[in-house]
């Protein structure tokens, strides 16, 4: 997306949508440090195959039990709060399955703690970097940016909502050194992501990703049909062609693509990014992307120019 078409964006947002999308990451981050004691559904995690008996054990422990992944969080304080987290989520795997097997709560403790998950890890930010195919994928920033940032992301997801704001700040702080390319992973456990990821891109082939992203995310707790086309309609764009789009092959392949994409990467939750191919391992807040922002650009030996917020 161009300097112009950025812009048009900019002003396509309302004060009142940035107002609310400030006091929604507010609010949602105090509810987050408390929810994770208390709450009995955590991301990532299927309780489906238990009876209530074992639910509740497998909660206790979750509560009660570190991460391995050197956070100095609790499991369902992990889940809650870095839910791409591949250790929180492997150990709570484990802990199901024991307890569906009939393992005591103990005993369901001692296999978590000696599974390959368990070993305490120490923190790492940045994995070692992998391949993501990002061709034809929707881009924001300049093609030669020194840092490319990959997001796999869902429209329902909470995470994902709270992560648009600090991601455009970003873009803002660092016009012309970081470029955004957007993958699809839209999770199973919401019912109306895949339908606004099939949009999204049905809204690229009319050049308005961008603007049906933002849309998206403004709208994420009505993603009907109804509601997506009364969006696109908003937008200008060919509601026939958007339909008949969003219906066909191709999109839907693209989909599975990025799907497959986020798998062989390694990405287990959303929103989950990746600088430079290296997956980042923490929460999607300005102050630490900057942190990562700039050592790239120290390591790639680019001048550090940004521009005020």
């Amino acid at each position: 997306m161009g300097e112009s078409a950025y812009n048009s964006r900019m002003a396509f947002l309302s004060r009142r949508t940035r107002i609310f999308a400030s006091f929604l990451f507010f609010t949602s981050g105090l509810l987050l440090a408390q929810e994770w004691k208390t709450a009995t559904n955590l991301p990532g995690v299927d309780f489906s195959s238990l009876s209530p008996k074992e639910k509740a054990e497998a909660l206790k422990i979750l509560r009660e039990e570190g991460c391995s992944c050197g956070c100095g969080m609790k499991m369902a304080q992990c889940r809650m709060e870095d839910p791409a987290c591949s250790y929180s989520s492997g150990l709570a795997s484990v802990v199901v399955q024991a307890l569906k097997d009939g393992k005591t709560p103990d005993q369901a403790i001692q296999m978590a703690r000696t599974s390959k998950f368990g070993a305490q890890h120490e923190a790492k930010v940045l994995e070692d970097p992998v391949k993501i195919p990002v061709a034809g994928s929707p881009v924001t920033g300049p093609m030669d940016a020194a840092v490319t940032i990959v997001e796999f992301s869902d429209f329902q997801c909470p995470y994902c909502i709270q992560a648009v704001p600090e991601l455009e700040a970003m873009l803002k702080v660092y016009p012309k050194q970081v470029k955004l390319i957007f993958k699809e992973f839209p999770l199973e456990i919401h019912s109306d992501a895949y339908r606004a990821a099939t949009a999204a891109l049905a809204a690229q082939k009319q050049g308005k990703f961008w603007e049906m992203h933002y849309a998206l995310f403004d709208h994420h707790d009505n993603l009907s049909l109804q509601s997506i086309l009364k969006i696109a309609q908003d937008l200008k764009l060919d509601i026939p062609r958007l339909q008949k789009d969003m219906e066909s092959k191709e999109i839907h392949d693209v989909v599975a693509k990025d799907l497959q994409d986020g798998t062989t990467a390694g990405v287990e939750g959303t929103p989950t990014i990746f600088v430079n191919g290296q997956r980042y391992n923490g929460k999607i807040q300005l102050a630490q992307l900057r942190q990562l922002v700039e050592a790239e650009l120290k390591k790639n030996g680019k001048p550090q120019q940004t521009a005020s917020r």
